[in-house]
Order: C-alpha cells, then sequence, then structure tokens
C-alpha cells in the first residue's frame, strides 16, 4: 500500500479538495431575483414591495409594465419571482377589505421556490396580523412566540452539511480503496502466494483490512481537522467517542469493498462493483432525503445519525446506541461475507 502512490494521493488529497468544495455550499436563500408589476403605485404597495425587500431573500431587479412581462421574466430565469399588485390594492386596504397580491414562483428549483414560499407567506401573514391589531386597537399582541433555534442559532449551512458529508466522503473513499485489495493481487498474480500460507481466510481478510483502516483513520482526522479549523464548525460532543465508533463505520465501508474485491476479476470491474454499492448507499444514507422516505437503512445512514448527534447535538453513547448496534451488526456481516467470498476465491 506505502508503494502504491496513486492509492495514498486519492486517500488523502480527494476527501479534502470534495470537503472543500461541497462544504462551501449555502443552503439559505438570498436575495432571490424578483420583479415586480405594480398596478397600484401607491404609497402602500411601496411598501408592500419594501417588506419583500427587507426580508433579505429578495431583490427587486425589475418593474414590469404587464402581466406577460411579468411572466417572461421568470421563463427566461431572469427572475425566480414575479409579484403583481392589482390596481385597487391601496383602496381595499383603505376600506378594510381583503386586498389580492399574486406572486409567481419559479418552482423549477424546489429549493429556492419552498423557501421563496414561506418567505412570501411570512410578509403576508406579519402584514394581516399587524393591521388587525391596529384595528382592534390592541397595543400588543396577546400571545407572542420567542422561537429558540438550538445548536445552530445561525442556521449556518456548514454546520448542517459538513458532519452528514464526513460520512459520504468516508463511504466513496474507503469502499474504492479496499475494492481494489484482493483484485491488485489477482492481476499481479501474487494471488497464489497468499493460497500458499498457513494464514486462514479470516487472517487474510483482517491483514488486508487493518492497513487500509490505519489509512482511512487519517484521512478521518484529517476531514475533522478541515471541518473545525477551516470551516468552524464546533464539535459538541466527546471527541474519542466520534473516533471511536467511527472505526467501527471505517470497518464495515472497508469490507463491503473488500467484498467486491474479491468477487471481481479485473480492477475495472471492481470499481463497477463498487459504484454499484456506492450510489445507493450514498443516496439513500438520509443526507438528501429525509429518513421517513427511505426504504431501507444502510451504514451510512447510522453513521450520519452518529456524525449529527455527537458533532451537532452534543449526544453521548447512551443517545447513540442503536445506530451503534446496527453499525455492529452491519460490519459483522459484511466481515463474514468477504471472508466467505475470499475463501471462494482460493479454493
Amino acid at each position: 500500500m506505502i508503494r502504491d502512490k496513486g492509492s495514498l494521493r486519492f486517500a488523502l488529497l480527494t476527501p479534502a479538495f470534495q470537503l472543500v468544495l461541497f462544504g462551501l455550499i449555502d443552503m439559505n436563500v438570498r436575495h432571490v431575483p424578483a420583479v415586480v408589476f405594480d398596478q397600484s403605485r401607491t404609497a402602500q404597495s411601496r411598501e408592500l414591495i419594501n417588506d419583500f425587500v427587507n426580508t433579505s431573500y429578495f431583490d427587486v431587479v425589475a418593474t414590469v409594465p404587464s402581466h406577460v412581462a411579468l411572466r417572461q421574466y421568470i421563463v427566461a430565469g431572469r427572475a425566480a419571482v414575479g409579484v403583481e399588485i392589482p390596481p385597487d390594492f391601496a383602496r381595499r386596504r383603505l376600506n378594510q377589505q381583503s386586498a389580492d397580491v399574486l406572486v409567481l414562483i419559479d418552482g423549477s428549483d424546489s429549493t429556492i421556490s419552498s423557501q421563496a414560499l414561506a418567505a412570501v407567506n411570512g410578509v403576508a401573514l406579519s402584514q394581516s396580523v399587524a393591521e388587525l391589531a391596529e384595528k382592534a386597537g390592541v397595543a400588543d399582541l396577546p400571545i407572542r412566540l420567542h422561537p429558540l433555534l438550538l445548536f445552530n442559532p445561525d442556521s449556518r449551512t456548514a454546520n448542517l452539511l459538513i458532519p452528514g458529508l464526513v460520512a459520504i466522503l468516508l463511504t466513496f473513499s474507503g469502499t474504492l480503496l479496499a475494492a481494489f485489495a484482493i483484485v491488485r493481487e489477482r492481476e499481479r498474480g501474487t494471488l497464489e502466494q497468499l493460497m500458499v500460507t498457513p494464514a486462514s481466510p479470516i487472517a487474510v481478510i483482517l491483514g488486508k483490512l487493518l492497513p487500509y483502516l490505519v489509512l482511512a483513520f487519517v484521512q478521518l482526522i484529517f476531514v475533522l481537522l478541515l471541518m473545525v479549523f477551516v470551516f468552524r464548525v464546533p464539535i459538541h460532543g466527546s471527541v474519542p467517542l466520534l473516533l471511536g465508533l467511527s472505526t467501527i463505520y471505517l470497518f464495515a465501508l472497508l469490507s463491503l469493498g473488500l467484498l467486491v474485491s474479491s468477487r471481481a476479476r479485473t480492477q475495472m470491474e471492481a470499481i463497477q462493483g463498487a459504484q454499484a454499492f456506492l450510489l445507493p448507499s450514498i443516496m439513500l444514507s438520509g443526507y438528501f432525503f429525509p429518513l421517513s422516505a427511505l426504504p431501507t437503512p444502510l451504514p451510512a445512514t447510522h453513521f450520519i445519525a452518529i456524525a449529527r448527534g455527537i458533532i451537532i447535538r452534543g449526544a453521548t453513547f447512551p443517545d447513540l446506541w442503536r445506530s451503534v448496534a446496527a453499525l455492529i451488526a452491519i460490519a459483522v456481516v459484511l466481515v463474514a461475507a468477504s471472508t466467505r467470498a475470499f475463501h471462494k476465491t482460493i479454493s
């Protein structure tokens, strides 16, 4: 493994590059380009437009003369939100009647559309509540909510994305690294030397796992250092607990890679076999989709729960024992399957 410089560069540099690349993504939508068709042209309509801008979600990029032009801005991609204010907007508000405002939202980007919709509803609700309180002569609202966002009060995207991203990066690199272990021996003609040794199949598998486990552990520490010192993501829980539970996850990943390697005949076949496992493992990990929508939990699912629990919430072992037990069970099954596949290879 030490003589294989390409694998070492892949193991250490690729996760760092991917962490920096994906860690810079900000999922908080701000300054969405908006276009306005104001048929009222009154102080009330300008106040409504200012309320949209003051949320910091919207930037008015243009004022258009017609509904067709409003829609065309969105179709052309020059704006994601269009606000159409009717001519009687101010009159209806002064007469204490409901005033309708049409808001067109580009639904081709689900992230922007969902957050823009929430912001639009928030503006409408805040104005409606303020007007109702003024009409009722209420100086203060009877119920005031004081929401407190735990663990990530600033809603930093890095604090949410990177703990789960650690599991994804390790899944990708750890599985691919181990996928070459046995098949490389077969292509170089050294597999026969392993067959004549007195070592048992389980001993060979463990011997193959341990060096890659050390390399993957170095990789994990490197990624965690980048997370803490470059992206300023604090670890609220126990670092030794995180490293200890990460070892179980890395063991499961490397066992999966060795299982693929034992069945493959060439390194290209090993890559294809690993990718067949990688895509479902990543897509069904709970990182991209909610866990309630997933058909079955995978190793990455449990480790993402562990990583987010320790890093973000400061969880302890009693809080995570279900995920830990599931991860241990998966690791044992994968090691047994790898040993069985290798035994068939040399028999």
